[in-house]
């Protein structure tokens, strides 16, 4: 009788614990806790690639899909600590471009730090915040866009699954914090299994459909970084286009933050 009821009241504190867990389950997170769990995932499996090189086409097609094409080699530092990281861009083509560099510092408790060097100017010019929404070197890309992006510097919600290139993903909307972003929104597809970000959509401030940017071929590098071989922005209001194109990606090359530096902007060719 004694061991009867010793067997009941054990079992009905596995059963107590059980609900406390299924509760649990049921108490999930918000959207806006599963928003930002997604995109601290994806930073997570970013994290530790310290340095990678590589070489990127641009392509411009204007609304009469006329073309352009202009060669960049492309450096990035991982941060370390509180900081961020740091990339330089260098044009090598064409001609009367050779030698425009652009240089970011992602900070994780303010505003990006951004400097364009102008060889014809022979001088180095900080790009002002206010200033960030701008085109990059004429193209759908805007300095924002260009520029280094901290986990933290959005709020999050999660929408919903769906489908994109027969991949499942999640659905998320992301609200810059900064007041100078050029955007009041960002929607994102999330692959489930490699947290890649396969499509984005971009609204302005006026919360219009701007753009719309598509990554494809991704690539596994050191057996855990993906990076994607082509990303398409198209900007629906004005029927213009920038395909970038990554070619020769070489990880561990030896990068330090001398490499990163203003004067490392005029020394870059």
């Amino acid at each position: 009788m004694n061991n009867s009821k010793r067997i009941s009241w054990w079992g009905l504190t596995w059963l107590a614990l059980s609900l406390v867990a299924v509760s649990g389950l049921v108490r999930a997170e918000t959207p806006e806790e599963k928003g930002y769990a997604i995109f601290k995932e994806a930073d997570r499996r970013n994290e530790g690639f310290g340095d990678n090189q590589g070489e990127m086409l641009m392509i411009l097609k204007n609304k009469n899909q006329n073309t352009s094409e202009r060669e960049m080699q492309v450096q990035a530092l991982e941060g370390k600590g509180d900081e961020g990281d740091k990339t330089l861009m260098v044009f090598l083509s064409p001609k009367d471009q050779k030698g425009t560099s652009l240089l970011t510092y992602a900070h994780k408790d303010r505003d990006d730090d951004q400097w364009l060097y102008l060889p014809a100017l022979k001088r180095v010019k900080k790009i002002a915040s206010s200033k960030k929404s701008g085109p990059f070197m004429g193209s759908e890309f805007s300095f924002e866009d260009i520029g280094g992006q901290d986990v933290d510097d959005y709020s999050y919600k999660y929408l919903r699954d769906e489908t994109v290139e027969g991949q499942d993903c999640f659905v998320v909307e992301s609200y810059p914090k900064d007041k100078n972003s050029g955007y009041t929104k960002i929607v994102s597809w999330v692959d489930k299994q490699h947290y890649r970000t396969l499509k984005a959509e971009f609204y302005d401030r006026k919360k219009s459909h701007l753009k719309t940017l598509v990554s494809r071929d991704y690539t596994l590098y050191l057996d855990k970084f993906w990076r994607p071989l082509e990303m398409e922005m198209v900007n629906h209001q004005t029927g213009r286009s920038t395909v970038l194109k990554q070619s020769n990606i070489k990880f561990n090359v030896g990068l330090s933050d001398n490499d990163f530096t203003k004067n490392s902007l005029k020394r870059a060719l």
